[in-house]
């Protein structure tokens, strides 16, 4: 038994859906299908989830928001009218539609979570009717009804232990499951979203509860590339990995797969086969717990832009007790999240997302450093790249660390950072955003241009 999620890309229009269809009918193995909501068409086109948030900010605001209702409208009728189900599938589906839109606005994170949600469980109703006019035994079914309860944090929902007995349930049904991704329901009956992409996540939580021998992730490429094929031409595919190396690329900033999304699956021990809806002969990438180390110590490189370091040095701070609590606690009272805390004897650096620090708070931190930690110097750099390389194999392999810095030396690129993680599966390094797409292709050709196919 399989569970098998479908991403926007796979559902933007009737010709993709029939992709979908011939798919999910070829293995008769393949009983859950999760459903994103409809994604772009062409690269200006806008997704439907970002068309719903518009409207729903446009609801609050001003009560009306008729021409994206209208384009909303337009987008789910073309596709009933491209997959040729019953009139009445559209009409339900703008019914559904309205009624959400012009539903409780009192509380506006409420009101937006069920907007947003609205995309894909509608989506789900249309697949599940093109299924059963195709001749498959469907059936759309709601998280609430399927006991996905979720914990109340709007736009960050996380599974409760006690959805996966309910909705192991689910195997029972017959014919195919068709499921919304992305959201659940709090113990009150309310939507709650997971974090954007989350439809990844509700196929993950699915394959645990009902014990699937695989979890199948249909996306729009043939494969986990060994680096961002916009920074580097072709670049060499992964056949296959294990959890932590996707869970480090995925965070570090592959898009191929939500950061969170892999944690039930791999709780659980389900492998997870990643596959090209265009192309589902392609064998794609399999994640795996343990995997043989035949390609080299490297298995990926990823790369992400926007962050900063607060730089702060102190004489004998590490005698300090308390010193790394204290700064961290005042970060805490900012509302900051940090993402990795490298450091010396007498100093140390906390690099967090840019965006969280505007000009008023870092003077503040400043301010608040100087006075409560009587720290000797404090520098903000902002404008930072971080690059991650990860695998397995560098824990068994000597001098992975010079081979990257001597890489790092000949793209002429300046590290600010370095960092590498207790696992011994992944190594950060920090530099100025205009060096990165040099570092990365440096990088690549040192780990990947003499490795065998």
């Amino acid at each position: 038994m399989k569970v098998i999620k479908f991403g926007g890309s796979s559902l933007s229009s009737g010709e993709q859906l029939k992709k979908v269809f011939d798919i999910v009918q070829s293995d008769p193995s393949r009983k859950v299908v999760v459903v994103s909501a409809p994604g772009k068409r062409s690269a200006d086109d806008i997704k439907i989830t970002d068309l719903l948030i518009g409207c729903a900010e446009r609801f609050i605001r001003e009560g009306a928001a008729d021409e994206l209702v209208g384009v909303i409208e337009d987008r789910f009728a073309s596709l009933a009218a491209d997959l040729g189900v019953p009139a009445e599938i559209a009409v339900q589906i703008r019914k559904n539609i309205l009624d959400v839109l012009n539903g409780d606005r009192s509380n506006p994170d409420r009101y937006m979570e069920a907007v947003k949600a609205s995309g894909e469980d509608n989506n789900a109703r249309l697949v599940a009717a093109y299924f059963q006019q195709q001749g498959l035994e469907a059936s759309y079914v709601n998280p609430g009804e399927a006991g996905l309860i979720v914990s109340d944090e709007p736009g960050n929902a996380q599974v409760l232990p006690e959805s996966y007995e309910k909705l192991y349930e689910l195997r029972e049904r017959p014919g195919i499951v068709v499921f919304p991704g992305f959201f659940g329901y709090n113990s009150q009956g309310d939507v709650v979203t997971f974090s954007r992409s989350g439809s990844d996540i509700t196929g993950s939580i699915l394959a645990n509860a009902i014990k699937a021998e695989l979890y199948e992730n249909f996306t729009d490429v043939d494969a986990v590339y060994s680096v961002n094929p916009n920074i580097v031409k072709n670049p060499r595919e992964i056949r296959e990995l294990t959890y932590r190396e996707m869970r480090e690329l995925a965070y570090a900033g592959f898009a191929v797969f939500h950061d969170e999304a892999l944690i039930p699956a791999f709780r659980a021990g389900i492998p997870v086969q990643i596959k090209n809806t265009n192309n589902p002969s392609a064998p794609g990438t399999r994640i795996v717990q343990e995997r043989a180390s035949t390609n080299g110590p490297v298995i990926g490189i990823a790369s992400d832009t926007g962050f900063c370091s607060i730089y702060v040095s102190k004489y004998l701070m590490n005698r300090e007790v308390g010193f790394g609590r204290k700064l961290l606690h005042i970060l805490e009272d900012f509302g900051l999240s940090y993402e990795h805390v490298p450091s010396g004897i007498d100093d140390l650096s906390v690099i967090i997302r840019q965006s969280q620090l505007d000009s008023e708070k870092e003077k503040a931190i400043m301010d608040r450093f100087k006075q409560e930690l009587q720290v000797d110097e404090i520098k903000i750099t902002r404008d930072l790249a971080l690059i991650m390389i990860v695998g397995e194999g560098m824990r068994k392999r000597v001098g992975t660390m010079a081979r990257a810095a001597n890489a790092f030396g000949r793209a002429g690129v300046n590290l600010e950072m370095i960092n590498q993680g207790s696992s011994e599966v992944s190594m950060m390094f920090g530099v100025k955003e205009p060096g990165e797409k040099a570092a990365v292709h440096a990088l690549y050709d040192e780990f990947f241009s003499s490795v065998s196919v």
